[in-house]
């Protein structure tokens, strides 16, 4: 009987270890222009990138040319972070008529496509359920 209750209890216990790690990704851009409107922040999975609504969204305001956000709770795997200002508080991304944005913007790994919307394999990066800190430049 006491083997049995050993051997359950190891069984509970390696369970506990197994669990996947779930962490959090703060995200910081500090060469903003302007304190006018708001920043909002999408995190992306290559399924929906940029294509529909992100896995988690935060949005925030401007404080002494730094805006910041955290997204919590996410298990590890490989996503993408956009962000846009918002000056206007339309709640979208402005562009001109001829596709170039009115707004300004970033994504993670900081590498803008010059020649059309940003690329997943450009912004993509590799988390691992810890900590991670992602610094977007505009």
């Amino acid at each position: 009987m006491k083997t049995i209750a050993i051997l359950i209890s190891l069984f509970l216990s390696s369970l506990a270890f197994c669990q996947e790690k779930i962490g959090t990704i703060t995200v910081n851009v500090d060469n903003l222009s302007s304190e006018k409107g708001i920043i909002y922040f999408g995190l992306f999975t290559e399924a929906n990138f940029l294509k529909k609504e992100p896995l988690k969204g935060e949005v925030t305001l401007i404080k002494n040319g730094i805006a910041k956000v955290s997204f919590t709770e996410v298990p590890p795997g490989t996503y993408a972070i956009s962000a846009y200002h918002d000056k206007n508080g339309n709640e979208r991304m402005d562009f001109d008529t001829n596709g170039v944005s009115q707004e300004n913007y970033g994504i993670s790994n900081n590498q803008i496509n010059l020649y059309g919307p940003p690329l997943w394999e450009d912004a993509k990066f590799q988390f691992d359920g810890s900590q991670k800190d992602i610094n977007l430049t505009f």
